[in-house]
């Protein structure tokens, strides 16, 4: 008869307090998604709020003011222009058409009946972000809250009338389409018939890049002809819906700005991105004077309200400490650009600061330095460091700023090969192989040498 033995087991393993958790989770937020979450704890607990701008400035000194941090979209300090008028930060930024306004709008110029105009706007509707259309017609038609259904000749002419629309492209179910919708815009009838062909039947040896004359073998045409067609179709774009509208983040808001202050690189917090929220001492100092029993949800608010405001200060204390060890260790960048980064890992940063390198990684995340060459990540000035053939490191995005620099300064005519470029890099004591310059020179967007050269002008 089998028997049952009981055995404790004793084991370790590592759990994180729902406040700790909560605080890790603000820590890795954006600005505007942290910015969000405040105004979240303020619209349901009573004991924060935003403070009133006339009555902090009216107090007699700082030491009878209670601690806030400023918005810049919600008024106040951080928000005032320099007449003294309140600004919207965001009021200032560009509204851009979103791809489907654009649509909508020529939509609205053709004289379409209204079950027609219907199909047509739920097309646009459908429409992914490129342009493309990879929804299938008869359930654009059933979402289109037109009675009776439209059938699969009306949704075609619906579809026809949306990809006649600018730009050209626009609603292709596959590249092909893309492409061959595309052809319009050549004038000559000759080249455009020829191009036409070249998608339709040879796309594939287009792709791989296939030489001129033996294409022109299979179709019969001379070799000028056929060469100047395939490249006028390699110029065509197959996501034209990215030239236009909401292409995701295009406006970054930094969290901190860097500016040289008698002769040093000062790192300062942005008040645009300092959410304006306040402990209320008087509502808290009533509820304890008042409170009773019943009043444990009250407890809870006023519990939450004292550890957001911490929240707040730690956040915005660990993001200006991590970026005052990014400018200390990169002053170099700061004074001449991309070519003068050094290597720099986590660790060095997270020992400096006094934490632990996740959350040096969870900072560096989605938060922005503003300097004088543009605005970065934080998470940029971080890269591996290579040796060099002296015994130091030099980083990686040094180099590949350098073999910019050094395709730049070619001859036109005389390109210079990823693998002279390697070598060059070489004689200077940076070792790299040919595969690690190309990879460069691709992130770059660059063509090869061979594509980059140029006839040489008499």
């Amino acid at each position: 008869m089998s028997s049952l033995h009981a055995r404790l087991v004793q084991t370790q393993s590592q759990t994180m307090a729902p406040r700790l958790q909560q605080q890790v989770r603000l820590l890795q937020l954006s600005s505007l998604e942290f910015m969000q979450e405040i105004r979240g704890m303020l619209d349901v607990n009573p004991f924060l709020d935003t403070p009133d701008v006339d009555a902090a400035d009216a107090a007699p000194d700082d030491s009878q003011r209670e601690p806030w941090f400023d918005i810049g979209a919600g008024g106040g300090r951080g928000s005032a222009s320099a007449d003294g008028s309140d600004i919207d930060t965001l009021s200032l930024i560009p509204n851009r058409p979103t791809l489907a306004d654009h649509l909508h709008g020529q939509l609205g110029l053709l004289r379409l009946e209204p079950r027609d105009l219907a199909f047509a706007r739920a097309i646009v509707d459908s429409l992914d972000d490129d342009g493309g259309l990879r929804t299938p017609l008869d359930e654009i038609a059933a979402c289109a809250g037109v009675t009776p259904l439209a059938g699969w000749t009306e949704m075609r002419i619906a579809l026809r009338r949306v990809q006649s629309l600018e730009p050209a492209g626009i609603a292709a179910r596959s590249l092909q389409e893309c492409l061959l919708l595309q052809t319009r815009e050549i004038d000559d009838p000759a080249q455009r018939a020829l191009a036409r062909e070249i998608i339709e039947l040879h796309l594939d040896a287009l792709a791989v890049r296939q030489e001129p004359g033996a294409l022109a073998k299979l179709l019969g045409r001379p070799v000028a002809e056929v060469a100047e067609a395939c490249a006028r179709v390699r110029r065509m774009d197959p996501r034209p819906g990215e030239r236009l509208g909401d292409t995701g983040i295009r406006y970054i808001t930094p969290d901190v700005i860097v500016r040289k202050v008698r002769g040093r690189w000062v790192p300062v917090l942005n008040p645009a991105v300092m959410p304006k929220v306040r402990f209320n001492q008087v509502y808290a100092d009533l509820f304890e004077s008042h409170r009773a029993r019943e009043d444990a949800g009250l407890a809870d608010h006023l519990r939450d309200a004292r550890w957001a405001v911490r929240c707040v200060q730690q956040r915005f204390n660990t993001i200006l400490d991590v970026a005052k060890s990014i400018v200390r260790r990169q002053v170099g960048f700061f004074e001449y650009g991309e070519m003068a980064i050094k290597p720099m890992a986590l660790r060095d940063v997270a020992q400096e600061v006094g934490v632990h390198e996740s959350t040096v990684s969870r900072v560096t995340n989605n938060k922005y330095l503003a300097t004088l060459q543009g605005v970065f990540e934080l998470k940029h000035f971080f890269s591996r460091g290579m040796a060099s053939t002296s015994g130091g490191e030099f980083s990686g995005k040094a180099v590949r700023e350098l073999v910019l620099e050094m395709i730049r300064a070619e001859p036109p005519d005389a390109p210079l090969t990823d693998a002279e470029i390697a070598r060059q890099l070489g004689r200077q004591g940076l070792v790299l192989c040919r595969r690690t310059v190309t990879k460069y020179r691709q992130e770059f967007h660059i063509d090869s040498a061979e594509r980059r050269r140029k006839p040489r002008s008499s």
